[in-house]
């Protein structure tokens, strides 16, 4: 049977203040220690898809060389290539978007830890100078517990799992597309051409992915906790 359900907007909580602080700190402590196992578990899926992927590539790359010393890199070694290198950019493909979904899911477990301080914070105010991580749930905080500046590092983006598999997988492209165009019948410094400039694409509509992900970030995201103003300028 179906239930019916009222209209407008849902009811608030309803406030309890002979909740004490220990029940409150153990409700936080949980909820917190939920939200570490899953940053966890979603580190590992990272770790585990990145290294899978450079398994299967680092094995494609054995076989084939023992193919081209086999055939003399003749007609057998294009065609084992032509079969291999679409597996492996699709494998590639596969991690780089799951690794950039994982990195989303971990940027949202950040703004949740960083909000469940803040509660500890209004609990225990004068813990503040002990905390390393942030307790604000704006860019400032959250960079602060990713342990870097709010500003965009060059070298520690480029060395971010997404790119590096990101650049991997541009390159593989390149190499596929450069196959194809010698199978062809194309010539070398034709395929070459091709190869370097499919790569630099990939890599450019690659990289559009994790940076809309990070417009749409500021362009959506409302922090319910603020850095005070005075705060975020004297740490900048």
């Amino acid at each position: 049977m179906a239930t019916s359900h009222p209209s407008g907007p849902p009811a608030p909580p309803t406030q309890r203040h002979d909740v004490s602080d220990a029940i409150r700190v153990q409700i936080l402590a949980t909820e917190h220690w939920s939200l570490l196992a899953t940053r966890g578990l979603v580190w590992n899926e990272i770790f585990s898809r990145a290294t899978m992927f450079l398994t299967v590539l680092s094995g494609a790359v054995v076989a084939l060389s023992f193919v081209g010393q086999a055939t003399n890199f003749g007609e057998e070694f294009h065609l084992v290539s032509l079969f291999l290198l679409p597996v492996i950019l699709a494998v590639g493909l596969g991690t780089f978007f799951r690794v950039c979904d994982a990195n989303d899911e971990d940027f949202g477990l950040v703004i949740g830890m960083n909000r469940l301080r803040r509660a500890y914070l209004e609990i225990a105010p004068d813990l503040e100078r002990y905390f390393v991580t942030g307790s604000h749930d704006d860019q400032h905080g959250i960079m602060l517990t990713y342990a870097a500046d709010a500003k965009i590092n060059p070298a520690r983006w480029l060395s971010a799992t997404s790119v590096l598999v990101g650049i991997v997988d541009a390159v593989v492209a390149g190499v596929l597309a450069g196959m194809v165009c010698q199978a062809s019948g194309w010539s070398d410094v034709l395929g070459l051409a091709v190869g370097i400039a499919v790569a630099l694409a990939t890599a450019v509509l690659l990289a559009m992915i994790p940076l809309r992900a990070i417009f749409r970030y500021r362009r959506d995201h409302q922090p319910r906790f603020p850095t005070p103003p005075e705060r975020a300028i004297s740490a900048g």
